[in-house]
């Protein structure tokens, strides 16, 4: 019987968030020990990922909840990140009872996302990518509620990101909903360069150097390298696909070599 993330759990929740922290890893914990039985011998990176997979679901739960309850529209967006991320038996109960957790009222998520982070090691890879499937979770309905804003705001300054940060990636998010909404290579140009993160403006070399940062941001083994959960590949493989569609879009455009 694994016992050692209840413990560790138990202790950093406890460091950060008291009595609520403590309960709250001691859950996280037990997630992870349930998780790593399935996977035995993934060594220190197994852990990172299995927190990274359980704290998602849990955190998606709670900004799902935001709005004052779950709408059908949130279990969709929900069940289809598990459909795409191919989850299925023990490994989508744990998903499930994780976002179900995120979704009670006495969720903790501040003591969540300081131990998250820990965990991480404050790898900003691996956090950005976290930020961006919450931001995913929130804008599901194409809207952003106030107080999923407020929740995102929490989000993004427990793991390290700054207002600004966090309203470029939500421009950026919404371009590349629009991306895949109009098809790709019949989105605007202004989606194009929005999804990239830069100007009409700027130059070809800055735009360059923008696709370049990003396709390392995004690129999946690296991402998986630092924490990434193995069955989250494909949501770093879809956005380095729609990075480099935008980024192909507006050299069209621009006639760039």
């Amino acid at each position: 019987m694994r016992i050692w993330g209840k413990v560790f759990g138990f202790i950093l929740g406890f460091m950060f968030g008291r009595l609520g922290g403590a309960i709250f890893g001691l859950w996280l914990g037990h997630m992870y020990d349930r998780h790593q039985s399935k996977k035995a011998g993934l060594g220190g990176s197994g852990k990172r990922q299995a927190l990274f997979f359980n704290t998602t679901f849990a955190v998606m739960g709670h900004v799902a909840k935001a709005s004052g309850h779950v709408t059908e529209n949130d279990i969709r967006m929900a069940s289809s990140l598990m459909d795409q991320l191919n989850l299925s038996g023990q490994t989508r109960a744990d998903a499930q009872a994780a976002f179900r957790e995120g979704k009670e009222s006495d969720f903790d998520l501040n003591a969540c996302l300081k131990t998250f982070r820990l965990i991480s090691m404050g790898r900003k890879e691996v956090l950005q990518m976290f930020l961006e499937i919450q931001i995913q979770t929130a804008l599901s309905d194409a809207q952003l509620d106030q107080k999923e804003r407020v929740i995102l705001s929490v989000v993004a300054n427990e793991l390290g990101f700054s207002q600004q940060q966090l309203d470029d990636l939500l421009a950026r998010w919404q371009a590349e909903f629009n991306f895949h909404r109009s098809g790709g290579n019949q989105t605007s140009i202004k989606d194009a360069y929005d999804l990239l993160g830069v100007a009409e403006s700027m130059s070809d070399q800055d735009i360059k150097r923008a696709y370049r940062k990003l396709m390392n941001e995004h690129h999946p083994d690296k991402l998986v390298a630092k924490g990434l959960p193995a069955e989250m590949m494909e949501l770093a493989k879809t956005k380095a696909q729609d990075i480099q569609a935008a980024y192909d879009r507006v050299k069209g455009e621009r006639g760039m070599r």
